[in-house]
């Protein structure tokens, strides 16, 4: 690692002409890639392929219409693999007729079955739903206990080589080997300086994803077909935790914090510490936990972690809209209404947008409220409007690729500026653009 340069003197030039700035960039990823598809189609995970986004329904999986139609909803926001709970003997037998009410949607996501305690036997009994799977989640803390332990997780493995399914083991905190755990702590009592009880809890996490996955191995599943998690619900837990886990493997990771929260509180936790990870390299699939509010739809929870990656750089799913948070030059909220009618409007349209112009989504708007900034964030985004903040002359320049092309004024300004959007889109994306 380079050594920090001490501060230079008072009058000193701070002009750097050495070297350029690294560009702002995540570390490449270096896990294994496997696949998880339904029919013909196929979802890349780990490696190369795009940082993963999913979800989980929390309907009753026994009530098939319910939990299909909030499947289909969560694929529609960007969802690319659903989990649904398969609990006891009502969700296996629903499974099938869930998959097939999908299918009759046109929703091609695959779904995961999230098994705990009798996985095993509902995997052998339910072979319409097993085979209804795309992947199976398996928790090495909900397996069983003694003797049983080994000999149903390797039943849920066996499953899913008959099937040719690959697998998640998921292990969670609030659900840890009470054996392991207890080996460890044993451990390191007889340490002579034993380590602190939530690094024993951070190796006990670890531990048993890696040796779960090197029994996966031994009976058979092959290295690409394992993904690992390793859930807490703490930011710096699961910083701590993720970042030995990559050292240590090549297996495909998947991210999230196992209860995140609510509202803002689970929004900025999961960012927090997904940003971290995502920026080291370090995840292949996230999901961001939320609490729904009441009446808050599930998708929120979906539309979180795409904002995630597309504030990264990592993946663009909607077009962005730039906008100034406002000061004492913009006491009016025309402008904070605008980027809103933008946003909705981009949103609302992406759907028929991405199929009729593939590249729409890096697409960069810019909205702002003044001249201070206003004209420069025009010129820098691909279409940009400056509005006229308080005491400025009413006209609003637009700004297409850095130059200027009109300036709005009036009643219309809002239908004007969209007119322009439409029309650059349709120009830059279109199946006639060069």
């Amino acid at each position: 690692m380079t050594a920090i340069e001490p501060p230079r003197a008072a009058g000193v030039p701070t002009v750097n002409t050495e070297r350029p700035i690294p560009l702002g960039a995540p570390a490449p990823r270096r896990t294994r890639q496997g696949v998880v598809a339904w029919g013909d189609h196929r979802v890349t995970v780990g490696g190369s392929a795009p940082i993963r986004v999913q979800s989980m329904t929390n309907t009753d999986t026994a009530d098939v219409i319910a939990t299909a139609i909030q499947v289909k909803e969560l694929a529609q926001a960007g969802s690319e693999l659903v989990r649904i709970t398969v609990n006891n003997d009502e969700a296996a037998r629903a499974v099938p007729h869930i998959r097939e009410q999908l299918d009759r949607m046109g929703v091609s996501v695959p779904l995961i079955g999230d098994f705990h305690f009798n996985g095993h036997r509902l995997l052998a009994e339910y072979p319409a739903m097993a085979q209804a799977l795309s992947k199976y989640r398996i928790n090495p803390g909900n397996v069983g206990r003694g003797e049983k332990k080994d000999r149903q997780f390797a039943q849920m493995v066996e499953a899913a080589l008959r099937w040719g399914r690959p697998i998640r083991i998921g292990v969670n905190w609030g659900s840890l080997d009470p054996e392991l755990l207890g080996q460890l702590m044993d451990d390191n009592a007889r340490r002579p300086q034993p380590w602190d009880a939530r690094q024993v809890m951070y190796e006990a996490l670890i531990t048993s994803a890696l040796a779960s996955a090197e029994r996966a191995i031994e009976i058979g599943m092959a290295p690409e077909n394992i993904v690992l998690s390793c859930k807490v619900s703490n930011a710096q837990d699961l910083i701590a935790v993720y970042q030995e886990l990559a050292r240590r493997c090549d297996y495909p990771l998947h991210l999230g914090l196992t209860e995140a929260g609510m509202g803002t509180k689970g929004t900025v936790a999961s960012a927090a510490a997904l940003a971290v990870l995502l920026q080291q390299g370090i995840g292949d699939t996230i999901r961001v936990s939320l609490t729904p509010q009441p009446g808050e739809p599930r998708t929120q929870e979906v539309v979180v972690a795409l904002e995630i990656l597309q504030a990264l750089g990592l993946r663009a799913f909607v077009p962005s809209v730039t906008a100034c948070p406002g000061c004492g030059r913009t006491t009016s909220t025309v402008f904070q209404e605008l980027a809103k009618q933008i946003d909705d409007h981009l949103r609302a349209a992406m759907p028929i947008w991405r199929s009729r112009y593939p590249g729409v989504e890096n697409l960069r708007l810019a909205v702002m409220g003044c001249i201070v900034n206003g004209p420069g964030e025009s010129k820098h985004a691909d279409i940009g409007i400056s509005l006229p903040g308080t005491g400025e002359a009413p006209a609003a320049p637009v700004y297409v690729d850095g130059q200027k092309v009109a300036t709005l004024r009036g009643e219309r300004i809002a239908e004007e500026f969209r007119q322009i959007v439409e029309d650059y889109v349709a120009r830059r994306f279109g199946s006639g653009a060069g």
